[in-house]
């Protein structure tokens, strides 16, 4: 799953599932065919937590073009829980704990650093990754490249 940008994603990425905060379950197959934002984030990391207004600004105004926003948390779940009770979001976050890490360094994150985000187009090709704050321009410049 490492490499660059066009790299396709397969059925090792498209079959994981992810426990919620609230209960039930992440599918990552359900996601597949439409442009997809995924990103890593943690309870304990103030850029992650800055950037969370704006990615929820991104799915409001992004959903109804068919983009997919989700959030993983390499976190444990209570601190995760207590967080969303406080600062709510309206796209879906997956509880990927310690695991997480490991998933962000297989999709180009070597260093398992955060937040990290990878773009996905409705081909499941990777259009970018960001290690990093997302900024607007970013958000901007990828709802006109994966062609939502």
């Amino acid at each position: 799953m490492t490499g660059g940008a066009g790299d396709t994603l397969g059925a090792d990425f498209w079959a994981l599932r992810f426990e919620q905060p609230g209960g039930g379950e992440l599918a990552l197959a359900s996601l597949r065919g439409a442009p997809l934002l995924l990103n890593f984030w943690a309870t304990w990391c103030p850029p992650c937590i800055r950037e969370m207004p704006l990615i929820d600004e991104f799915h409001r105004q992004q959903q109804a073009r068919g983009w997919h926003v989700v959030g993983l948390a390499i976190d444990s779940p209570t601190p995760v829980r207590e967080f969303l009770a406080r600062r709510p979001v309206s796209f879906p976050i997956g509880l990927a704990g310690l695991d997480g890490s490991e998933l962000a360094r297989t999709l180009g994150n070597p260093e398992g650093s955060l937040p990290f985000t990878v773009v996905l187009g409705r081909d499941d090709r990777v259009i970018e990754r960001k290690l990093g704050s997302l900024k607007p321009a970013d958000l901007a410049r990828w709802a006109s490249q994966a062609g939502a």
